[in-house]
């Protein structure tokens, strides 16, 4: 199995390669992640993928490669000094943690075998998977940004009024309270990926000891989200209230390519929405909000942890759900269907696992149906859920709700109760 999802990866890897070649005039995920071996990569998950594969290592190996990839990271870092290369902001360090990581598939090929060669070929090619997800995400957000240069943003902020469009009213509050709220919301959005690092390792933390991977954990659904996530992206493009309402963010956009300046302090009129087109850059990464669905997949994930682990799982998804609509980057329909995105796919998992029942199939088919309804009464009946807001309002939520509650209710049959103690009965005395 792990033989056939490497080569299916691999597969994919390349079409994206060529598709990001032919439809958008840029390099794909592979040749940007063989630049990083010499050039200075971008800010991202190099060290959370090291720390990753480090999870089938003993303690005296982990500290040997954590010191080596720091070691040819100031090696490079003092090279680019010397010849005075040029080298952009956050871009200093990663290149050890790659080499180490490769370093380590050649060793796991020439100087080990049976299991343990085996086990050390998971652990690197779950770290490279997280690294090479990050370069396949990228790439995705810049094809969509040049293929779909028409966005469907007035049809989701026509159907937002029917949730009493949340995004600006977060805004406002966010607006409120800054520099706090946006310095601390600002971190838990930007650091989602680390968050979801540390429950990978608490998860993951005894497959040194038990010499095997278990059978789920946060990695498998956290790369999937980010696998089917940005295929919607292309048939839902969308790029977010503060720019098709306001001037923009992080370099991208600008009022001259807005409806109006209007995020957040006014909320959009009713009206009949229409195609618009916006600039190449800004992806059209809203529909479904990924961020959302992260968030989801990890509170989900450390419901089973230690106290302090459920309490952080439950704050950030709170943080995050607040920072997706105070910084305008997305609607609140974009999150109710982020939710619903992410508990079909982790239920989907789970029956895989597990042995497809019933219950799972039901579960699966109904979170499927539910997000294509989202998605098509977005698209067709927006002005119909503006002009009745108490009634299409509560319809999305128990939508949702009814997902949520489908999840706990298969999820929770699946697991496993101890059997009751049989009491024993009362022996006679001895006379």
């Amino acid at each position: 199995m792990w033989a056939t999802a490497g080569v299916a990866a691999l597969g994919c890897l390349i079409a994206l390669e060529v598709v990001a070649r032919r439809s958008a005039g840029i390099p794909g995920p592979l040749t940007e992640q063989a630049k990083e071996t010499i050039f200075a990569p971008k800010p991202g998950p190099l060290y959370g993928g090291l720390a990753l594969m480090m999870v089938v290592l003993t303690w005296r190996q982990r500290f040997i490669a954590a010191g080596a990839a720091i070691g040819i990271d100031v090696v490079f870092a003092l090279v680019r000094w010397a010849i005075d290369a040029e080298v952009a902001d956050g871009r200093s360090f990663g290149n050890g943690a790659l080499w180490v990581m490769l370093g380590y598939a050649v060793i796991a090929v020439t100087r080990r075998s049976g299991r343990e060669r085996v086990l050390l070929l998971k652990g690197v090619g779950l770290g490279l998977l997280l690294v090479i997800g990050r370069q396949t995400g990228d790439t995705w957000l810049l094809i969509t940004s040049k293929t779909r240069p028409a966005v469907l943003d007035q049809y989701l902020a026509t159907a937002d009024q029917a949730l009493g469009n949340p995004s600006w009213l977060m805004g406002r509050v966010i607006e409120a309270t800054d520099p706090i709220g946006t310095s601390l919301l600002g971190v838990v959005y930007a650091q989602l990926a680390v968050a979801a690092i540390v429950v990978m390792l608490y998860q993951l933390r005894k497959v040194r000891a038990e010499g095997r991977f278990p059978r789920h954990h946060l990695v498998r659904t956290f790369l999937l989200i980010g696998l089917l996530g940005p295929g919607i992206y292309m048939l839902f493009p969308v790029v977010g209230p503060v720019f098709a309402y306001g001037p923009g963010a992080s370099g991208t956009g600008g009022v001259q390519w807005a409806v109006a300046n209007l995020w957040p302090h006014t909320p959009p009129p009713l009206s009949a929405p229409h195609l618009m087109t916006y600039d190449e850059i800004t992806p059209r990464n809203c529909m479904p909000s990924l961020h959302t669905a992260w968030a989801t997949a990890i509170f989900i994930h450390t419901r089973t942890g230690p106290r302090i682990m459920r309490y952080a799982g439950t704050f950030w998804l709170i943080a995050t759900l607040t920072a997706t609509l105070g910084f305008g980057y997305h609607y609140g329909t974009d999150l109710v269907a982020g939710v619903v995105f992410a508990l079909t796919i982790e239920a989907a998992l789970r029956s895989f696992d597990r042995g497809w029942d019933r219950s799972g199939i039901q579960f699966v088919t109904y979170g499927t149906m539910v997000f294509a309804t989202l998605l098509v009464s977005y698209r067709y009946l927006p002005v119909e859920m503006a002009e009745h807001p108490w009634v299409c309002g509560p319809l999305l939520m128990s939508a949702m709700a009814s997902v949520v509650y489908g999840y706990v209710s298969v999820t929770g049959l699946r697991q496993p109760t101890a059997a009751p103690a049989r009491r024993q009965e009362a022996q006679p005395e001895p006379v």
